[in-house]
């Protein structure tokens, strides 16, 4: 495969990757252009036999994980958007309202969403990124180890240790606002 093919196939998902990991889309712009140039640096270490997408998802994870390394505040965590996809034409998976909800159910889900956001900003980069790749992208615990280059069970015990902290978030969150 080169670098053409790979692009064309694998560009979009690598966008929403970033942009589901960054929050904002010039960042995503950014994480996934440093994705595909050293994709292009290291094409040789593509294997035929090993997945395009996983060795993508794995190049976008690092370049992401290199950037919240740098970032002395961490300014890239302080909000993050549940409109996921890209430029609408993807639904996001965690959908907090829907168009035929009453008024008041509309007002609790969109409470909701805010102390989702509020919630998965406080969590650790390591933590948001596994619970992306399951809850949102829908990857299988292997390949989440295979991302992240993490054995099985690590990526097993961090992805129920980030659900709990992420319920104990929202939690406080709801009962914030409820206060």
């Amino acid at each position: 495969m080169d670098i053409e093919e790979l692009f064309e196939k694998y560009s979009p998902m690598v966008y929403n990757l970033a942009l589901r990991l960054s929050g904002n889309k010039s960042d995503a712009q950014d994480i996934a252009q440093d994705a595909f140039i050293k994709a292009v640096r290291g094409l040789g270490n593509l294997r035929e036999h090993s997945a395009a997408g996983t060795w993508l998802y794995r190049i976008t994870m690092n370049v992401w994980k290199n950037r919240v390394r740098g970032e002395k505040r961490r300014s890239l965590w302080k909000t993050l958007s549940l409109d996921w996809g890209s430029d609408g034409d993807e639904t996001p998976a965690l959908q907090v309202k829907s168009p035929e909800e009453p008024a008041g159910t509309a007002i609790e889900k969109q409470e909701e969403k805010e102390a989702l956001e509020a919630a998965m900003a406080q969590l650790n980069p390591e933590e948001r990124a596994m619970l992306i790749l399951r809850e949102i992208d829908g990857r299988s615990y292997a390949e989440i180890a295979e991302i992240t280059e993490k054995p099985l069970g690590t990526v097993k015990s961090g992805i129920s240790r980030a659900r709990e902290a992420l319920r104990l978030k929202m939690n406080a969150v709801l009962n914030d606002h409820g206060s």
